[in-house]
């Protein structure tokens, strides 16, 4: 697997990319009827033979459609074919598909699942921007009562293809089928939830068009940071992995261990926390690889050019002192890894952090922390992040269960390999911590969130049932061999 295909892609670049092809040469019926062959395909070899229903929509999706009815019932699967709009009206390509069809066309009525064993929901594509509504909407919602399986064309009719939002009625799907790479709303939620199974199909658009296109979308994986991924030559010693620094609470110092263990996991050589005297037994206790030192020792340690990036936040306490720590660290040049009470300290004020930080620097919040920073809005969750990166001129991790990776240059990753079991204390701080260990050994910011929020959801794949914040540290180990001997990408 390459960078190039974790592209990702909205519905207008799609778009272009389909243009593109034409142009070149490839006729736009010749796409449609590889797509149509490539759902088809994928319907045999899941179910055996039996009554179809395919729901048609007024467009190209719903051309692809009639190509999918007409090869089915060409193998002897009996097809039903509904159709939202006359056959009359419809223009180009998908005109051309529904005249090959030489089976009736029938009204869009949810009687035409009576008898059916499967259903082609072919009605709207990724394009869709608003709920569906009337006679779409009756159907839908028929196919979901159904409890029928349900296969998709490009994605499930209701969800929009560039934010994964579902406004209205959907009929999950069991498969999925969308061609060339995948879309936005396959992987942020609640689409990836709808999408069931998703395969990607060759229809022979040539991967140069990204190249041309530029696309700065992309699925989270290792092709997507590998190349930067710090590795242990045969002469380095611990100098050479990184010594980063993290500030430590005085009264709750779990968050702040959580995210050195995990920094010193994923590969930096040397640790310090800095913490207050009263805390340092609890800092030192627990790891002796680890050091801690007092508080009258942060001038010094960020003074010295061989220390760094910083992590502030974990259990820091927030605060003007916060606040006017964060800028000491930016003062002496260090990058730095902002969370928790690091974020809390300039709630409502992004535009604070926006004169500190450069696009090195690495911003972890959830879905809380992010409101409490830069305000609510009514607004994809993709669009808020980029946002968010492109205002404050930093790398932002929107942690979620589609955690969502902007860079302040446009480019951003989408994360769907994290369980649900990540969903408890101390989860976060351990991210915080792997994003610091990897910044340490020299990886740029966002290549280094990317990294971390990736194998963060692989190590917790590893553990299963019963995870906690620790587990997730210790099996990060087995999850860095996978990168680092480059077998597959995914777990």
């Amino acid at each position: 697997m390459t960078a190039s295909d974790l592209a990702l892609l909205t519905a207008a670049e799609m778009g272009e990319a389909d243009r593109r092809t034409i142009a070149a040469g490839t006729p736009g019926i010749v796409l449609m009827e590889r797509a149509g062959a490539a759902v088809a395909r994928a319907i045999r070899a899941r179910w055996s033979p039996r009554p179809v229903a395919v729901l048609c929509g007024p467009g190209n999706n719903g051309g692809d459609g009639y190509v999918v009815a007409r090869l089915l019932a060409k193998r002897g699967w009996p097809v039903r074919l509904a159709s939202l709009v006359p056959v009359r009206s419809l223009r180009g390509d998908a005109a051309e598909a529904a005249a090959q069809w030489r089976g009736r066309v029938e009204a869009p009525d949810p009687a035409v699942l009576d008898g059916a064993g499967l259903i082609v929901d072919a009605l709207f594509g990724a394009g869709l921007n608003r709920a569906p509504e009337g006679k779409a909407a009756a159907l839908i919602e028929a196919a979901a009562r159904s409890g029928l399986p349900v296969v998709a064309v490009d994605v499930p009719s209701g969800v929009f293809g560039d934010d994964g939002a579902a406004p209205g009625p959907v009929a999950p799907a069991a498969l999925t089928v969308t061609f060339f790479r995948r879309k936005p709303g396959h992987l942020l939620l609640p689409g990836r939830a709808l999408c069931g199974e998703t395969r990607v199909a060759d229809i022979g658009i040539d991967a140069a068009v990204l190249g041309e296109m530029g696309p700065c979308l992309s699925e989270n994986g290792p092709a997507l940071w590998r190349p930067a991924f710090p590795r242990i030559g045969p002469a380095q010693h611990k100098y050479d992995r990184g010594h980063p620094l993290i500030l430590g609470g005085g009264s709750l110092t779990g968050a702040a261990r959580l995210a050195a263990r995990a920094a010193r996991r994923i590969g930096a050589g040397l640790l310090t926390v800095v913490a207050p005297e009263a805390a340092l037994p609890a800092y030192r206790a627990d790891w002796p690889g680890a050091m801690a030192l007092p508080m009258e020792r942060w001038d010094g340690l960020l003074a010295d050019r061989r220390l760094g990036p910083v992590l502030i936040g974990p259990g820091a306490g927030a605060g003007p002192a916060l606040r006017e720590t964060v800028a000491a660290v930016r003062a002496a040049g260090k990058s730095l890894v902002l969370d928790a009470d690091g974020l809390a300290s300039f709630a409502g004020e992004p535009q604070a952090l926006a004169g500190l930080l450069d696009a090195d620097c690495v911003l972890t919040p959830h879905q809380g922390e992010f409101d409490r920073l830069f305000g609510r809005e009514e607004a994809p969750r993709l669009v808020r992040a980029q946002r968010a990166a492109a205002a404050i001129g930093a790398v932002v991790v929107l942690k979620g269960a589609d955690t969502v990776i902007a860079a302040p240059d446009g480019r951003a990753a989408i994360n769907a390999n994290a369980p649900p079991t990540l969903a408890t204390g101390g989860t976060g701080d351990v991210l915080a911590g792997m994003v610091l260990g990897l910044k340490a050994q020299g990886m740029p910011g966002f290549e280094a969130a990317c990294a971390a929020v990736w194998l963060h959801g692989g190590a917790a794949q590893r553990v299963g049932a019963g995870l906690i914040a620790e587990d997730v540290i210790d099996a990060l180990p087995r999850a860095l061999d996978r990168v680092l001997d480059r077998a597959l990408d995914r777990f």
